[in-house]
């Protein structure tokens, strides 16, 4: 049996999703029966954002998105994992986030993509920041209560 293939990237360059699908694909040599893909998009907020600016600290970010892929690959049969998470301005429309679960069964790509998000919407070392559409430069963006709601299925 081949080990599970893992990618964690955190990246300033926008990402692109066929093309890391494709290649999750091909790496897997058709051992998994379904790969589930999630893609966060920057939104404008109904005209009210210009960006959001995305702060981490390089290693401890990718260090601790690793800890917990591997958590999920613990809890899931998976096969192959990919998170790729965009730092610096990210304009409406463009992608911040990037997660790939692929496993045997759809049930636990799904899940295992709904725990990595989770995760990522509210504990992952970013810092989010407004970039507002009069010019000005609004506070950090903390999770939600329903974020953390959502995240505390998984304890």
């Amino acid at each position: 049996m081949t080990a599970p293939l893992a990618e964690v990237s955190i990246q300033a360059e926008p990402f692109d999703v066929a093309g890391e699908l494709a290649a999750l694909t091909r790496d897997l040599q058709g051992r998994a029966g379904a790969i589930v893909t999630f893609t966060g998009l920057c939104r404008d907020e109904g005209g009210r954002l210009t960006a959001l600016e995305l702060e981490h600290y390089p290693g401890m970010a990718e260090a601790e998105i690793g800890r917990v892929v591997e958590a999920a690959r613990g809890r899931w049969p998976l096969q192959g994992v990919r998170v790729i998470h965009r730092h610096g301005l990210v304009a409406p429309g463009d992608g911040i986030v990037l997660v790939l679960a692929a496993s045997a069964h759809r049930v636990a790509a799904f899940e295992a993509a709904s725990f990595l998000m989770d995760y990522l919407k509210t504990q992952a070392p970013f810092w989010k920041r407004e970039h507002l559409a009069d010019g000005t430069i609004g506070g950090w963006v903390e999770a939600t209560q329903a974020d953390d709601d959502a995240a505390a299925r998984w304890t």
